[in-house]
């Protein structure tokens, strides 16, 4: 049976060059970058070179990243540190309803630290309010945290908007761009972003790398301690290999960006149209027009997600319910409840698509065919 993974959001297939890349480093650098002989000079340069580039990506300097091991951590990281180094100046912090868990997790820890959270509601398309941001800001904000986009129904904020409103005032501005980087053009100065996550395995790179971004003046309390790796702001020797490997991800992804834009519009595009012209009904969650491109959230009234995901595995078509980090939950959808309220049907009959550099338009066919038998069945059996 031939497999169709349309599940990239959830994490992505490392590109065949990346590999190679990997290989080879792990084959012949073995130095520890720290160590001033041939052989850590070598690991050096690797790191070095890996930096100057994710840093060029987003329009930062070097000195701005710090290598993690993926998107929570760089999340924790900044949520946790910036909200012990500024403390002094307020302890409330502003988020939204339908972030990752990785920073909504965070906030109810820091809840229970002794700050106040504040957690801002979205509207039927997944966007936060601007004029509800700006009521939201107090004196005492020190940071304000909104994913770029989102992971589940793939909605974009109006980053450029929240950065302005943020530009006169103390907050410190960061943002989840997991699943929005290398798919999204991203520049932290024109956005006025001050720290940004980011994770190497969304973008076809390895598990286990990402980076924080960090704006060179703003403080930061270390969450690790040991050497003085990434100027002391996270000790532990570093994987040079998956650096390396996350390096060449970066480089493939900026210079594929525009071209996978276009080509994964269009299987948003077909995908919808083959489920019309099969008269399948369904419902879009969030929006086209404010959506990262690969990412593709539809409701099918009359249906049941556990058996939807179920079938469409039967069939060979890998997709998800939402978020990779809560599968196998009994719990809805986090991002659906405020979206759509507590009593939305919709709740129990989303499914996610997503889409990658190894997914072609004769798998759309496929799946479009796959959803369509699919869902006639389980509306003649639920």
């Amino acid at each position: 049976m031939e497999r169709i993974y349309l599940d990239h959001a959830a994490t992505s297939p490392m590109h065949p060059r990346v590999i190679e890349k990997m290989v080879k480093v792990m084959n012949e650098t073995f130095g520890n970058p720290s160590s001033i002989h041939s052989f850590g000079r070598e690991a050096r340069h690797y790191l070095d070179e890996a930096r100057a580039t994710l840093a060029a990506s987003i329009g930062a300097r070097e000195n701005e990243i710090i290598v993690t091991s993926g998107g929570t951590e760089a999340d924790n990281m900044a949520l946790f540190g910036i909200a012990e180094s500024y403390k002094q100046n307020g302890k409330h912090i502003i988020t939204t309803q339908i972030e990752h868990h990785a920073v909504l997790h965070t906030c109810q820890q820091l809840e229970k630290n002794g700050y106040e959270v504040t957690y801002l509601p979205v509207d039927e398309t997944g966007r936060i309010s601007l004029a509800e941001l700006t009521a939201s800001l107090r004196d005492d904000t020190i940071l304000v945290s909104i994913m770029y986009g989102n992971n589940e129904v793939g909605t974009i904020q109006p980053m450029k908007e929240i950065g302005q409103i943020l530009l006169n005032h103390q907050a410190k501005f960061h943002t989840d761009a997991v699943q929005a980087y290398g798919i999204e053009k991203i520049d932290v100065n024109e956005s006025h972003i001050d720290a940004l996550s980011v994770s190497a395995h969304k973008i076809n790179g390895p598990k286990g790398i990402g980076f924080l971004y960090l704006r060179s003046d703003v403080i930061i309390a270390p969450r690790s301690f040991g050497g003085e790796q990434e100027r002391k702001r996270r000790a532990g020797t570093e994987n040079v290999a998956s650096i390396a490997a996350f390096q060449e991800a970066v480089e493939i992804a900026v210079a594929d960006r525009d071209i996978k834009r276009e080509k994964f519009k269009g299987f948003k595009r077909l995908l919808i149209k083959k489920l019309q012209e099969a008269r399948v009904e369904f419902a879009l969650n969030g929006s086209l027009e404010h959506s990262l491109p690969h990412v593709l959230n539809l409701s099918f009234p009359g249906t049941n997600v556990e058996a939807m995901l179920v079938n469409l595995d039967l069939t060979g078509i890998a997709v998800s319910s939402g978020s990779a980090c809560t599968a196998g939950s009994i719990e809805p959808s986090h991002v659906l409840v405020a979206m759509h309220g507590k009593e939305s049907e919709r709740l129990v009959n989303s499914i996610r698509f997503s889409f990658g550099f190894t997914t072609t338009e004769e798998e759309i066919f496929k799946a479009a065919d796959a959803i369509t038998s699919v869902v006639a069945r389980l509306r003649n059996t639920i």
